[in-house]
């Protein structure tokens, strides 16, 4: 698909409109359907394409590997530190009433970092597992090619 010009120039349209809606997802999860699961699923797909379209390499090059990492851990911490942030307080855990002078603005604010911390870690481990599957053809051709070689080897050792 790389040689497709068409292909191409839809993609660079698509890829930023499909990130402005995971965002409207994301931050429209307070007062309809939607949040940080959807919107973090979404978000991955752009770069999904990105790597379909444009190959595997620039995606992993707009995307490397330690942004998994950072993303899932990064998610994973704010969700707990928001949770932990209403106990620090003296209320349940994530109990958001507390995060703000108004009980609503805390409660607001609470989702919005929850859901924003889940959108983050569901994002990352979708490109992380689309990286993974999609370098895994390559990974298998590899070791083809290692076994071959070692079984050349191996048959030019038995006939001396």
């Amino acid at each position: 698909m790389q040689d497709d010009v068409v292909i191409r120039v839809v993609a660079k349209v698509m890829i930023p409109a499909v990130m402005l809606f995971a965002l409207y997802v994301q931050f429209h999860g307070d007062y309809g359907p939607g949040g940080g699961f959807q919107a973090g699923v979404i978000f991955a797909s752009a770069f999904v394409l990105n790597a379909v379209v444009f190959g595997l390499n620039k995606g992993r090059h707009v995307w490397p590997a330690k942004y998994n990492l950072i993303g899932i851990c990064g998610g994973v911490l704010i969700y707990g530190f928001t949770g932990v942030g209403g106990m620090v307080l003296g209320e349940n855990f994530l109990n958001f009433n507390v995060l703000s002078d108004d009980p609503i603005a805390g409660q607001h604010l609470g989702i919005l970092l929850v859901e924003f911390g889940v959108g983050l870690t569901v994002a990352a481990v979708m490109v992380m597992l689309f990286f993974t599957f999609a370098g895994r053809l390559n990974h298998i051709r590899l070791l083809a090619k290692s076994d071959a070689h070692d079984r050349v080897v191996a048959s030019k050792k038995v006939k001396k």
